[in-house]
């Protein structure tokens, strides 16, 4: 049987390969990510940058895009992999977009020495923003 540490290290590596297709050229920072199913598809994302800045998507909102658009809504982990020699955490609207759709999953984060860093995502985001706001706020 694989334990934790073992399926989130193939999950970092998976991660590693989808950086390999990041396209760019104007940060020259390139992300891969994997987010893994309950069920134990995973779903990979790399950052794809654009001229207008704005318009420049994270590795980890391509995975999750790409999950739910295929139909997968219970998520377990989701690891990520840069050019970086530390951690990578993810951005802002990373984070809110991750607890949004993916909820509280393991977020792991791999440095050039193939060490693992994990936490949950609500530690990189206390007091988030939620559906659950949303529903308070109707009358």
């Amino acid at each position: 049987m694989v334990s934790k540490k073992q399926k989130y290290r193939q999950l970092a590596q998976i991660a590693g390969e989808a950086k390999k297709q990041a396209y760019a050229p104007y940060s020259d920072f390139r992300v891969g990510a994997a987010l893994l199913t309950k069920d134990g598809r995973v779903f990979t994302g790399c950052n794809i940058e654009n001229s207008s800045y704005s318009l420049t998507i994270c590795a980890e909102r391509t995975a999750a895009f790409k999950a739910v658009s295929e139909g997968a809504r219970d998520f377990v982990a989701i690891a990520i992999a840069s050019d970086e020699k530390g951690f990578t955490p993810p951005c802002g609207a990373c984070r809110q977009v991750l607890l949004d759709l993916a909820g509280n999953v393991d977020f792991v984060m791999t440095n050039s020495k193939n060490e693992l860093k994990i936490v949950k995502l609500k530690s990189l985001l206390p007091k988030a923003f939620t559906p659950t706001n949303l529903k308070l706020n109707r009358r």
